[in-house]
């Protein structure tokens, strides 16, 4: 892969497959699609297939309206570019892969490694985690010096972030094909070292765990937290209005990384989180979580 930069510049990466049609891996599809190319989405869920789908067409449809799509982008042309599949060997003959399923060491190590039998042997393998260790997904391939973190924001379509992540076996030449790819994508990107939660879960994820700490020990309202965060330190959306769009029980997966990982008891996962995902209260995905929500997202 020398010179690989050069080359996904230039068109190298003819072909993105992404595994997961959740809220991510549907917004890295259309941004895959957005870049013009080809996009193979693939779910073993029929239904997460259509409802990804669904959701890729009304945010196209949106970007459009807004005249935020870009200039001679046609949401039909786009929406035309990503091929739902729902079986891993259809991904045999892609470029390069970016695995968004949920937050599971042992899922996404299954993945990379059935993905590993089945691509090219030039064909890069990233992963969309947002705090699980790149150099152990790795290792479950033939081809570390392949693989690579690419941690999207949600939702990937708008944010304008990428997070970047060497394994320890990562190369050089996969690392800078990755970076060119997200500036196709039209994203910004940094660079993290490969460590629990690398840099931006790192830093919010405590931030959202000691908001559920100030709740659990009545601090204040959900509302008067949110409002004391939002407008107090400039933020978007205050930190519990923030862990129920993102899930509750992906806060606390990551929560959980970051306690085992760094062993500090500073990142113990705040008892009144655990409870919730125990209650099913994920948040806006699942109709409740902090806040009650009029149907589930």
């Amino acid at each position: 892969m020398a010179g690989a930069a050069a080359a996904a510049a230039a068109g190298w990466v003819r072909a993105v497959g992404v595994v997961g049609a959740g809220q991510m891996g549907s917004g890295v599809a259309q941004l895959a699609a957005q870049s013009g190319r080809r996009c193979l989405l693939v779910d073993p869920g029929t239904g997460a297939l259509e409802r990804g789908l669904a959701r890729i067409r009304g945010s196209l449809e949106r970007l459009a309206v807004k005249g935020r799509l870009g200039e001679g982008q046609d949401p039909g042309e786009v929406f035309a570019r990503i091929e739902p599949r729902s079986d891993l060997a259809d991904l045999a003959a892609v470029d390069f892969v970016i695995e968004a399923a949920p937050e599971d060491e042992a899922l996404k190590r299954r993945i990379f490694a059935e993905l590993d039998g089945l691509m090219p042997p030039h064909a890069v393998l990233a992963t969309n985690t947002s705090s699980i260790s790149v150099t152990r997904l790795a290792a479950a391939t033939r081809r570390p010096e392949l693989c690579v973190g690419m941690h999207f924001m949600n939702p990937p379509p708008l944010m304008q972030l990428v997070e970047l992540i060497r394994g320890m076996a990562t190369s050089e030449a996969t690392f800078e094909a990755t970076q060119a790819l997200a500036g196709e994508m039209g994203k910004t990107t940094c660079i993290s070292e490969d460590r629990p939660g690398f840099i931006v879960n790192r830093v919010l994820m405590p931030m959202i765990n000691e908001a559920f700490y100030a709740l659990m020990e009545g601090v204040g309202s959900p509302e008067d937290i949110d409002a004391g965060m939002k407008l107090g330190t400039n933020q978007p959306m205050g930190p519990l209005t923030l862990a129920d769009f993102i899930g509750l029980d992906t806060c606390l997966a990551i929560m959980r990384v970051l306690h085992e990982g760094l062993g500090d008891s500073k990142y113990r996962p705040c008892p009144l989180l655990v409870q919730h995902v125990d209650a099913g209260w994920l948040g806006k995905k699942a109709g409740r979580g902090v806040y009650r929500y009029d149907a589930p997202a």
